[in-house]
């Protein structure tokens, strides 16, 4: 495979063929070189989505990500036949399935790139499967482990200088990381949300056409993945129901009602937890002590009426910098709370307060509005509610949540320029059968 300049290639990985073409058209004018039919979008559409982008875009290369892996001369044969130049096969396939993938796309017109994808030795790999004749590799990090916080770049800079034919690179990539990857010796960029998600394809595109040809960084907030010591600022840009979305609609507390002053305050850290009972405020004003800044109070007061909380235990722990309180129960005194902007979060609000008994414990396994509550899980509110998210999953769940709203942004600029939300997701297509 010759390579006259680094290639940007863009990943088409929709379910509806209706919404790539427009996005591929886009992507092209603002500089995109290939044009990938995504995984998603073959399984979607089929090998028509391939024609279809063959079609619109005869002047350039088309990719069928097909992720061959068995029947290689076979798969390739019919990618082929439908317009593809270029088409993937996993590198953990047998080497006589990439072989003969290799034969067949040298009778259809087709090269070949491997997909290194959970190759343990990719260096070696790519030497093997060069010998076998693929035009090039591709060093692969998935979506989900992306979300776990891994990266391309720990070995791309090791395969590009060790591979025989030009190496491919995906996993996460934009404006800024793209340089780092040309830098390392990458020949294929392949960027697909960056872009495909963007509320203005061209523009983005562009911007990362550029960064590939100067090879430095083009600056962004969107697009990026964030690593576990970064967990707080990703929550903080996205909503409650992203997170649900992103957690298949689990984590939300029921039952629990929003008091904030300012209807763009987000609630974000790891839960301090309290267990009580209803009207017995010791524990949950002695857990302030306990909290650290950022922390969320969450108490379990049995879903009690008599108030456990009220204006001088939020003083206390807003000067203590906690981020929020949130109780299964009761609290008071909501208008100097307001006016104090201490966020609380209540089942209950009531003017009756308690008395300080001592009784319950700090740092246990609570259940609030449903949702069992871990020390350290991590608790999310704003006005539409309350989320909660497991502790060990707070990294992967942030950026899955950031991912989501990303797709948002592009369907509400698809609705915006006429469309509906029904039509974008072509909703009766997509109806169960039976």
């Amino acid at each position: 495979m010759r390579l006259d300049r680094p290639v940007l290639q863009v990943a088409l990985d929709f379910e509806n063929l209706s919404r790539a073409i427009p996005a591929a058209r886009e992507a092209v004018e603002g500089g995109a070189d290939w044009v990938e039919a995504g995984t998603p979008l073959i399984k979607s559409e089929g090998l028509d989505a391939v024609r279809q982008l063959k079609k619109e875009f005869p002047g350039h290369r088309i990719v069928a990500d097909m992720k061959v892996m068995d029947t290689g001369a076979f798969e390739v044969e019919i990618a082929a036949k439908a317009g593809a130049e270029i088409v993937t096969v996993l590198g953990t396939a047998d080497d006589d399935t990439i072989a003969d993938a290799v034969r067949g796309g040298e009778k259809y017109g087709a090269e070949i790139v491997v997909d290194l994808l959970n190759v343990a030795d990719p260096v070696a790999r790519s030497r093997k499967v060069a010998e076998l004749g693929v035009a090039a590799v591709c060093w692969h990090v998935g979506i989900d482990m992306q979300m776990a916080g891994k990266t391309p770049f720990e070995l791309l800079k090791q395969l590009a200088h060790g591979s025989p034919v030009p190496v491919a690179v995906a996993g996460g990539l934009n404006s800024e990381s793209v340089a780092a990857a040309t830098r390392a010796g990458a020949r294929i960029l392949i960027v697909g949300g960056a872009i495909t998600k963007s509320a203005d394809i061209t523009g983005a595109t562009r911007r990362i056409r550029s960064a590939i040809d100067s090879e430095k960084e083009v600056a962004t907030e969107l697009f990026r993945r964030y690593s576990g010591t970064e967990v707080r600022e990703a929550f903080l840009k996205v909503s409650t129901p992203n997170i649900s979305d992103a957690m298949q609609r689990q984590g939300a507390m029921h039952g629990i009602v929003p008091h904030l002053s300012d209807p763009n305050r987000r609630v974000v850290g790891p839960a301090v937890t309290v267990a009580t009972i209803d009207g017995d405020w010791a524990k949950p004003v002695e857990a302030i002590d306990r909290a650290g800044p950022g922390d969320v109070i969450v108490i379990d007061a049995g879903g009690g009426h008599t108030a456990i909380w009220g204006e001088l235990a939020s003083w206390s722990a807003h000067g203590r910098k906690v981020s929020g309180v949130v109780i299964d129960g009761a609290a008071r005194d909501i208008d100097a709370i307001l006016a104090l902007g201490f966020p609380v979060f209540s089942r209950f609000l009531s003017p009756n307060a308690g008395e300080p008994k001592g009784l319950g414990e700090i740092g246990v396994d609570v259940v609030v509005g449903g949702q069992r509550v871990r020390p350290g899980d991590w608790v999310v509110g704003d006005l539409s509610g309350l989320v909660v998210v497991p502790r060990e999953r707070a990294q992967e769940i942030a950026n899955r949540s950031l991912d989501v709203l990303e797709h948002e942004n592009r369907v509400r600029e698809e609705i915006q320029r006429g469309s509906t939300l029904s039509a974008v997701q072509k909703l009766e297509r997509w109806e169960r059968v039976g």
